[in-house]
């Protein structure tokens, strides 16, 4: 688990984002991922 948190804060940091807007960002990519399945399985 150590080395995912490194690659994760080291991303961040490249990036210039925080961790509140990366929980945002993980929220909204699954509000899109778990619509699109729902979509399409429907």
């Amino acid at each position: 688990m150590g080395w995912h948190k490194n690659l994760t804060e080291k991303t961040l940091k490249s990036f210039g984002i925080s961790n509140y807007w990366a929980l945002w960002f993980a929220f909204v990519k699954g509000c899109i991922i778990g619509g699109a399945i729902v979509y399409y399985s429907l």
